[in-house]
């Protein structure tokens, strides 16, 4: 696609972002916008936020599951990049007039002790690269309207990555049964979601081997000191101000956030 589309169409995501502002679907405007011009505009959308002083802190993997895939005519998971502006702590209350449409994904988090390049690399050199998981929450919020995605759109708006809660509490992976761990994700006191590990890709360990595979096919890698969401376990929950979330996994730990 001519570039001075992608960085008109990178310009246009940048602002919906920045004024919490939805626009119209990209695929809408231009049916012929392919996958590899998505990443183009997300690298673009990066650069701005770079430019703004945000420093990349890891990575997110979505579209992770079965169903979310054939929803979006896709047979592979997604990335996008995180900055330190989109991370907080467990308990702390995030401004939901910040966001646009948010939904909440119970995901696990892994912080790496290693670089991860790819293209090669397997879940047992995922596991020796790990110093730990945590439970965390990831915020998806699209900007494009009422969710109105295909899978080139979510790429371009980063994977449709909003903000993520981190626990406080790293938990080693060899004490963890990351396929079978069971994940119960409350909204205002009721369960609204259950999962398991085996949600994401067989094992998030999986998806984290092919974010790093992935990657190196295109000249990048993970590095050491990265947070990796490695995909939800369950469906998307959407929230509003005044909602409190907790998420909780097996022998991982929990995690919560307030909207305010």
């Amino acid at each position: 696609m001519d570039p001075s589309v992608l960085h008109s169409l990178s310009a246009g995501l940048y602002q919906a972002l920045r004024q919490a502002e939805a626009i119209e679907p990209l695929t809408t405007r231009h049916p012929q916008l392919t996958i590899e011009d998505a990443y183009g505009i997300q690298q673009q959308l990066i650069a701005r936020r770079l430019d703004d002083g945000e420093r990349i802190v890891g990575k997110k993997i979505g579209v992770t599951s079965v169903a979310v895939m054939n929803l979006l005519g896709v047979d592979h998971p997604d990335f996008g990049i995180l900055t330190d502006a989109m991370v907080y702590n467990s308990s702390e209350a995030i401004a939901a007039s910040a966001l646009i449409q948010p939904k909440a994904e119970g995901e696990i988090a892994f912080v790496l002790k290693h670089d991860l390049s790819g293209p090669g690399v397997t879940v047992a050199e995922v596991l020796r690269a790990t110093e730990g998981v945590m439970a965390c929450f990831e915020i998806v919020d699209s900007r494009i309207r009422d969710w109105k995605i295909k899978i080139q759109d979510t790429v371009a708006d980063n994977a449709s990555c909003g903000v993520f809660v981190l626990s406080d509490r790293l938990v080693p992976v060899a004490e963890v049964d990351l396929s079978l761990c069971g994940m119960v994700l409350e909204k205002n006191g009721e369960i609204v979601a259950t999962g398991a590990g085996a949600a994401s890709m067989g094992s998030p360990a999986v998806a984290v081997a092919w974010l790093a595979n992935t990657l190196g096919r295109l000249g990048m890698s993970l590095k050491a000191g990265e947070v990796i969401l490695s995909g939800s376990l369950g469906p998307m929950i959407p929230v509003t101000a005044g909602d409190n979330l907790r998420v909780s996994i097996g022998g991982i730990g929990s995690c919560s956030v307030r909207f305010v």
